[in-house]
């Protein structure tokens, strides 16, 4: 910890603020890059044992590989036995740093300067989860008897393939029918001020990779050849002027973005044989996967004809969905979040399904209702990464809230 770290603590009063920043910190130290938790998940169970949480660590995937195998480490506690369930889910994996020396402060230094903590997982999600659990700490010491139960979900398989992470571990609940009832997903949410916007459901993904396969030649005897680039751009055209739906009250029209376009032998005389290009749709409920796919196919087909004559280019697609999307309506969680806001922060929010995909599509489908709340997001994945310190304390103000409108009735 810095010297302007110290500094800035002896200015500190609100409890909720200190205790916030002091696990903020805490956890932010330990390079937990994705999959590894590095400890940050024994952490939150310790704190968590000692305000009568069971917790249980799920642990999924292989050790001794790498990549999509990986073994993952999560964390499953609650509190409680009865309904309802409200659940905080969060992630303690961050993204890779890049080059450290780009950064102002030490990604996993933590640094208080200007009013802000410095260090990768500062806004993304390390403080969130600081704030869940000091509002978890506040609320049992003044309701021992609360009704229903709290619960976490911590996973360290979110920044990468989440294949081991919350997903597994709703499997799991699920198979012994272990229902939650209210989640709230701490993911950075706020675009200007803290609470300006929560997010009540999110955009389904599907993610496709087109090989194109033609006929390998010399640029000189385009005749003798079949050039899958040329082959591929009219059908490509329409692919990325197609309208998909016009969305609807919730959800923004579907979007479809071209992010890579491989092809070439590296020599500048030579036709390749092969181009691949990778896209991915942002759907709304509006449409469906298989009618995506369907469409999709529908123009590649009027473009191409699938056979492997010298004169004809082929096509492929690998799709792979990695969510869909989902809604929760204005109803008791999303009230209550409100409120929360409301009464820490004065913000009237602002109800968003814009933006990524989160661990919230693995939750929905359960039947929960989900949301995320969080700090800002203006600085995530980015180098020199950092929050507003006075947003820590009323965050957690913020979650303990919500927790007395849901459990306190």
């Amino acid at each position: 910890m810095s010297d302007s770290h110290n500094k800035t603590l002896t200015n500190l009063e609100s409890t909720h603020q200190q205790a916030t920043l002091d696990l903020s910190i805490a956890l932010i130290e330990r390079p937990s890059v994705t999959p590894d938790d590095t400890g940050c998940q024994d952490i939150l169970s310790e704190r968590l044992q000692q305000a009568g949480f069971d917790c249980e660590f799920m642990t999924f995937g292989d050790r001794d590989k790498t990549g999509e195998h990986a073994e993952v480490k999560n964390l499953w506690a609650r509190r409680g036995t009865t309904n309802p369930v409200i659940c905080f889910a969060g992630h303690t994996d961050v993204v890779p740093t890049g080059d450290e020396k780009n950064w102002t402060y030490p990604p996993f230094t933590p640094t208080i300067a200007d009013g802000y903590l410095w260090g990768r997982g500062a806004a993304d999600m390390k403080t969130g989860i600081a704030a869940f659990t000091v509002a978890a700490e506040r609320f049992v010491a003044n309701h021992p008897e609360h009704n229903g139960s709290i619960a976490f979900l911590i996973t360290s398989d979110e920044e990468g393939p989440s294949i081991n992470g919350t997903v597994k571990v709703v499997e799991a609940l699920e198979a012994r029918q272990e229902k939650i009832t209210y989640c709230l997903v701490g993911e950075p949410s706020s675009t200007d001020t803290l609470g300006d916007i929560i997010k009540n459901g999110r955009r389904g993904s599907l993610g496709a990779v087109l090989t194109v396969t033609g006929k390998q030649g010399h640029v000189a005897y385009p005749h003798l050849a079949c050039n899958p680039i040329h082959a591929t751009m009219q059908a490509l055209a329409e692919l990325t002027t197609a309208t998909w739906d016009n969305g609807n009250d919730y959800f923004p029209a579907t979007s479809l973005q071209i992010s890579n376009i491989n092809s070439g032998t590296g020599a500048t005389n030579v036709i390749p044989e092969t181009l691949e290009v990778i896209f991915n749709f942002r759907f709304s409920t509006e449409t469906t996967e298989d009618e995506l796919k369907a469409k999709t196919h529908a123009i590649f087909d009027k473009h191409f004809q699938n056979s492997h004559e010298n004169t004809k280019a082929a096509y492929n697609i690998d799709w792979k969905l990695s969510g869909q999307p989902f809604l929760t309506p204005e109803g008791k969680l999303v009230s209550a979040c409100q409120q929360a806001i409301k009464a820490v922060t004065g913000t009237e929010t602002t109800l968003s399904t814009s933006g990524g995909t989160s661990d919230g599509r693995f939750i929905a489908p359960t039947g929960a209702q989900v949301v995320e709340l969080g700090v800002r997001n203006a600085t995530i994945h980015q180098v020199d990464e950092k929050i507003e310190v006075d947003d820590l304390g009323k965050l957690a103000q913020i979650y303990e809230g919500i927790l007395e409108n849901l459990l306190l009735d």
